[in-house]
């Protein structure tokens, strides 16, 4: 059973970076871990005192857009020279996990100067017998990143959001994304237990897509808002990238109206709907107000009563099998509409009833699958 290490005190470099904040967020939730932060406010010269009571450290620090390519050996290989140097001279077994890069393998600048801070401590790992933890991470994306920066999905997001342009220059482009939630996960499974190191380190949950596809259904998220039909976002990469695309809205965008339909009966009001899964919605019916009075072939509902009394009735369309219950708000119930029974509702209280409603489809006007039928008026 694998060792399990809490209260680390773990420095981290790059503490205001894009994957530091939602690290940090994260170790302040659960208090296993303790956060000594190392960012651009720092000298170099802090390292060594940080080093001198960090039980682990996680390299997050380093340059990817620099105004000048000579930054890139700065940012990256020297400062992790000076760091490996801190640990050696704190004469500890200090384990480290390294936010390198898929470029580490490529000849470019960038590649080279992330080649070499791995070169550091593969050599700090042999001489201090410390496990090194090296991630070479794709595409990293998730709240927080930086537009125009360090992310392009980060960029499509911000510009989607504030109905901007985007440019792509290649749609069929292949993507490998890694969501910042799972390399957190990865990166504190790994420090809390201290799994034997490996020549490279990967993130379990990776994604691979295209750009035109990332593009596309982040524009199906702006769409949503008008259309009201969302993705399949419980799951996956949709699901980051819902997760994502929504943090990047401005207090502003944080509400919507959606279509109200009023008649002397009361209101409906659609709220959400899916492409598989049918949609919501709800609706207001006054006191001693009736609605429905029709059947479906194939069309299922589920009716849950919010506020008010309910009578429902139903009556089946061949055999004539009548039925009858009474459900009321406070009291959560789900009513079932079943195919070949016809239906009504009616409000037998003295206030409003607000009822809320799931239909396994999306309202087809073209196809409604709604055949009138109304039952007898209630004595």
């Amino acid at each position: 059973m694998p060792i399990r290490r809490n209260n680390v005190k773990i420095l981290i470099t790059g503490a205001d970076g894009f994957i530091a904040k939602n690290l940090i967020l994260r170790i302040s939730e659960h208090k296993q871990h303790a956060v000594l932060p190392y960012s651009r406010a720092n000298k170099i010269e802090d390292l060594a005192e940080l080093v001198a009571t960090a039980d682990a450290v996680i390299h997050l620090a380093g340059v990817n857009r620099p105004q000048d390519p000579s930054e890139f050996r700065t940012g990256n290989a020297d400062l992790t020279i000076a760091l490996c140097d801190a640990l050696r001279a704190s004469k500890r077994e200090v384990p480290v996990i390294y936010s390198s890069s898929i470029q580490a393998a490529a000849s470019n600048p960038y590649g080279q100067s992330k080649l070499a801070a791995e070169e550091a401590l593969r050599a700090y790992a042999t001489e201090s017998k410390a496990p090194v933890y090296i991630y070479r991470l794709p595409n990293v994306f998730g709240k927080w990143a930086r537009p125009n920066y360090n992310s392009a999905i980060a960029t499509f997001c911000h510009n989607i959001v504030n109905d901007l342009p985007i440019t792509i220059h290649d749609a069929t482009a292949p993507l490998t994304l890694v969501y910042v939630d799972d390399v957190i996960d990865e990166f504190l499974d790994t420090i809390t237990h201290l799994p034997p190191p490996q020549t490279l380190h990967n993130v379990r949950v990776q994604y691979k897509t295209t750009v035109g596809e990332v593009a596309e259904t982040l524009r199906a998220f702006k769409a949503s808002v008008k259309n009201l039909v969302t993705e399949p976002v419980g799951t996956g990469l949709i699901r980051a990238l819902y997760s994502t695309y929504v943090s990047y809205l401005p207090p502003t965008q944080f509400s919507y109206e959606v279509p109200k339909y009023g008649d002397p009966r009361g209101e409906f009001v659609e709220m959400l709907k899916t492409h598989t899964s049918g949609q919501f919605s709800y609706f207001t019916a006054h006191p001693g107000v009736t609605r429905g009075g029709h059947y479906h072939h194939s069309k299922t509902e589920k009716f849950l009563v919010i506020r008010g009394d309910a009578l429902f009735r139903f009556r089946h369309m061949i055999s004539g099998e009548t039925y009858e219950l009474r459900t009321q708000g406070g009291h959560p119930q789900i009513v079932d509409t079943v195919p070949g029974w016809t239906h009504d509702i009616t409000n037998v209280g003295d206030t409003e009833l607000v009822v809320m409603l799931w239909a396994n489809e999306i309202f087809d006007r073209a196809r409604p699958d709604t055949i009138s039928a109304p039952l007898p008026p209630l004595n």
